[in-house]
């Protein structure tokens, strides 16, 4: 019954080299504990104290649980939730002040002379103060909560906390000891996360009608208060009661802020890469670093769609988030009467989306009310627009019913390298991707070489269980070197879209699986105007600009494989981790394995890639042998021979993402709405009221 909620802690190891059994931890645990009070507030840990590790506490609440001693899961489980957002605290508490005094921008001592023969001196600072850091956060943690390994969760409990389990042992022991009101309120928070789990909603439905259960007893006690106070927002905004919610916006901004630093102070620290061993790899300390800050830049960049979620148990996060504060606010501020509010929050807003026309006009319309010359002098809140959502708050390119693999040329160079896959493979890899460049130099007639921006190995397969409802996209339609704002008609050539991106090939390795078309749109992101169906040996090369924006339909059973690859013509912008990776198989084909052939490794005689070039609005290509009879074909070339399929003449009505033919005059209805330039509205929508 217990699966894997008990882990057995059988002994701990201190710096003194003693080893402790479980009873005798537990011991010397509750003595500190009467000895030092337990304090949730990271002010107050230091060297003299030691914080229970909650992984231990768990164990114990569960141990009690099946024994019936309520009091003893109460006790153990509330100071493991309340440790572990204590271990948080202190580790972004730490990062922060670390971060603040080992800043990169700050000068050296005695920087600006060159040692001949030795580089820049500057190159020797910024590693110092990122080894400052490092040491500085590990100084920190280790005098605040002890050695590194005390609080080294497995990851079976990890996974418990964040299904928030621990609540679900809670709502039982307290419901057993008549506390019904905490019951509710672990029960509710458990729910927050499992919405499926029929018997909590069952016992959710029970404590609904037991007499002296209030409404207010029914809590998320996870809810982040950012969100809390968002949605408590929205609903003041949706009953008209436009003051109160705008003082429940502005608190949330207040908040995301907060818990926007904390997420981003936590990616700093060390990782556990995946795959290999990263203190026995061979790099550099070049390298090393940039591997390192790849995985907190990565992390980082996951904050604001972590934030934009509105409980665990959201499947997706809202869309626009951090902006639509600023649209609510703008909105309520004008119901209040308060023009330069409003007109500050507009503007805050058209920092991150410039060319909203509804929002420009509720900008002029507040500028006449309050007076062209007063306006003119209220900022935006610069603070506010923080880049970098490039995905505009979806986590990209996942899908919730696909699960998502990938490997890089260097990541298979060193998976062969440690004996986990072939090393002929990784080679054929890396073969396979340079002979798809040469045929887009040689098929677009480049005046000037292509050079790798970024090579990818990509797999999708469908999750069984989750395909009857699918609506969405295995990847969203997007556009490769730019944002594509599909209401707008536009796409805009600015950070974070790697602006640097020229041309992009799809080489497919398997064709065994249903679903997965790659879809070529006008830039609606609506009208199908070519389709490709992935065949095994198919290449597909486009150009990378706003004239290609391209999707993959959901793939619905099976796995989907293929080799992505984008190109640049600017040499400053090369994919550094395939020089790394070529450098590795040539030292392994002349040093450690002299008869090793770059060649034995390509495909047989047999392989013959196609490559279309989809690159002007009006015609754009699928490529295909002809077995489909429902989308346009033109023209296909196989890289060895020449013409390998003939163009049919007679097209078809424009098609939807979807897959079905739409009508023009249906398109034209999804195009934005247009509203009444004298009134003020949310942007996007009709009414001020209407749902973002």
């Amino acid at each position: 019954m217990r699966g894997g909620l008990v882990q057995s802690l059988a002994k701990f190891t201190y710096p003194c080299g003693r080893k402790f059994s479980r009873m005798e931890l537990s011991l010397a645990l509750t003595v500190i504990c009467i000895v030092f009070p337990s304090f949730t507030s990271s002010s107050y840990l230091s060297s003299n104290f030691v914080l229970e590790p909650y992984d231990f506490l768990f164990d114990t609440a569960v141990e009690a649980y099946y024994k019936g001693d309520w009091l003893s899961v109460i006790l153990n489980m509330e100071k493991a939730l309340r440790n572990r957002v204590t271990i948080r605290k202190v580790k972004a508490d730490c990062r922060l002040r670390c971060s603040n005094q080992t800043a990169f921008e700050d000068p050296g001592t005695g920087l600006g002379i060159s040692i001949p023969g030795a580089g820049s001196v500057e190159d020797l600072t910024f590693f110092r103060n990122i080894l400052k850091r490092a040491d500085c956060v590990n100084s920190c943690e280790r005098e605040k909560l002890g050695i590194p390994t005390l609080h080294q969760a497995s990851e079976e409990v990890e996974l418990e906390f964040r299904r928030r389990t621990p609540y679900n042992y809670l709502q039982v022991a307290y419901f057993k000891i008549n506390k019904l009101d905490k019951a509710v309120a672990a029960a509710n928070t458990f729910f927050q996360a499992n919405k499926d789990h029929v018997e909590m909603r069952q016992n959710l439905d029970y404590y609904g009608t037991v007499s002296g259960v209030q409404e207010e007893d029914f809590k998320d006690l996870e809810a982040r208060p950012h969100m809390a106070k968002f949605l408590m927002g929205k609903s003041y905004y949706s009953s008209n009661s436009y003051s109160l919610a705008a003082k429940l916006f502005e608190v949330a901004v207040t908040e995301y802020f907060i818990a926007d630093e904390e997420c981003r102070a936590i990616c700093e620290g060390s990782y556990k890469y995946d795959g290999y061993n990263y203190m026995e790899y061979n790099a550099d300390l070049y390298q090393t670093m940039t591997d390192h800050y790849i995985q907190v830049l990565n992390c980082k960049q996951r904050c604001s769609v972590e934030l934009a979620f509105t409980d665990a148990g959201s499947e997706k996060p809202l869309e626009n988030f951090l902006p639509s504060h600023f649209n609510y606010l703008q909105f309520s501020y004008y119901n209040s009467e308060n023009y330069e509010l409003a007109i500050e929050c507009a503007k805050t807003y058209l920092l991150f989306h410039p060319d909203d026309e509804v929002m420009k006009q509720n900008l002029a319309y507040y500028s006449a009310m309050l007076g062209l010359d007063k306006s003119e002098f209220i900022p935006a809140r610069q603070a506010a627009a923080l880049k970098g959502d490039g995905y505009q708050g979806h986590p990209s390119p996942h899908s919730p019913g696909e699960m998502f693999q990938g490997v890089t040329i260097l990541k298979a160079v060193k998976l062969a390298q440690e004996g986990k896959v072939s090393l002929k493979g990784a080679r054929l890899f890396f073969d396979v991707s340079e002979k798809v460049k040469k045929v887009l130099e040689s098929y677009f007639s480049l005046g000037s070489p292509l050079y790798f921006s970024y090579s990818h190995l990509v797999c999708r397969s469908a999750i069984e269980g989750k395909q009857e409802t699918r609506s969405d996209l295995s990847h969203p339609v997007h556009v490769d070197n730019c944002l594509l704002v599909s209401e707008l008609n536009e796409c805009l050539k600015e950070p974070p879209a790697y602006t640097n991106r020229d041309h992009s090939a799809i080489l497919y390795l398997n064709d065994d699986f249903e679903g997965g078309d790659f879809i070529f749109t006008e830039l609606d992101a609506k009208v199908v105007t070519a389709v490709v169906r992935p065949l095994c040996g198919r290449v597909v090369g486009f150009g990378a600009g706003k004239e290609n924006p391209h999707g993959v339909r959901a793939v619905t059973k099976g796995q989907r494989c293929a080799v992505a690859l984008w190109f640049t013509l600017d040499p400053a912008y090369e994919e550094k981790e395939r020089i790394q990776a070529q450098h590795m198989l040539d030292l392994f084909s002349t040093t450690l394995m002299p008869d090793f052939n770059s060649k034995e490794a390509m495909v047989n005689s047999d392989y013959h890639p196609l490559v279309t070039e989809p690159t002007r609005e009006t015609d754009k290509a699928i490529v295909n042998r002809g077995e489909a009879t429902d989308v346009e074909q033109v023209n296909t070339y196989n890289i060895h021979t020449e013409k390998a399929a003939e163009v049919k003449k007679d097209g078809i009505q424009p098609a939807n993402i979807d897959g079905q033919q739409t009508p023009k005059s249906e398109v034209e209805q999804l195009d934005a709405v247009k509203m009444d330039p004298k009134t003020p509205s949310m942007a996007g929508s009709q009414t001020g009221k209407d749902e973002l």
